[in-house]
């Protein structure tokens, strides 16, 4: 398993889990960062690791290869001292370093691949882990926004809208009742200056209805 698969299985529980707890997004947000720095740090142990196990692999290769060539001169130093037997043995052991010299380069290719993997990881990682870093104030502002937004959404919903024009109509039904109270009480004690108003305007009225009949009186009749 690579270790973005291990990295999206450890996030995506957490996530689930404060999803389950109804946590914030800012503790969320806060909780992805933290799982990229400990996975950051997991792979870069991993990689001095793997490192070190290649300086070990290298050394035994080149010991291994220093044995091939002491058993080749042996070999040789045997033949001329005409010791057949002795240099079938140590052809025997320089053939057995020959053969976990091989065994070891090939685990030194694999650590190499290893290598290069964790390295192409680790650049990954810490370019992802930069930009969930810049993009973190930017998120938490849009995570505060759309909750604000929510909530005043579930505040000014069509039916509790409603209710409060409906009060605020009845609102202003009293009102309009308490003024025209205030207007009946106003009629009802009216001052002096009010009750003379009234005489001189009914006065002017009556003035002008009798000139009204004088003048239709004074016209001739139509024959």
């Amino acid at each position: 398993m690579g270790i973005f698969s291990r990295f999206a299985d450890i996030v995506n529980a957490n996530i689930n889990s404060l999803l389950d707890k109804a946590e914030d997004p800012e503790k969320m947000v806060r909780l992805i960062i933290q799982e990229m720095e400990d996975t950051l740090v997991e792979v870069r142990s991993s990689s001095a690791r793997t490192l070190a196990d290649k300086k070990d692999v290298a050394r035994m290769i080149e010991r291994l290869e220093n044995e091939v060539e002491d058993w080749q001169s042996k070999a040789e130093l045997a033949l001329s001292k005409d010791r057949e037997d002795l240099a079938r043995q140590a052809l025997i052991e320089k053939q057995k370093c020959e053969e976990q010299v091989n065994s070891y380069k090939k685990d030194l290719t694999a650590l190499d691949d290893q290598v290069n993997r964790l390295k192409d990881e680790i650049g990954q990682l810490q370019s992802k882990l930069e930009d969930a870093k810049a993009r973190q104030k930017t998120i938490l502002m849009r995570g505060k926004t759309a909750s604000s937004r929510l909530d005043v959404k579930s505040k000014l919903s069509s039916n509790k809208l409603n209710d409060a024009m409906s009060r605020f109509e009845q609102y202003e039904r009293k009102i309009d009742n308490l003024e025209a109270e205030v207007e009946s009480y106003d009629l009802s004690n009216k001052s002096l200056a009010d009750e003379f108003a009234e005489l001189e305007s009914a006065e002017k009225v009556d003035g002008e209805l009798a000139a009204l009949k004088a003048k239709l009186n004074k016209k001739p009749a139509k024959k």
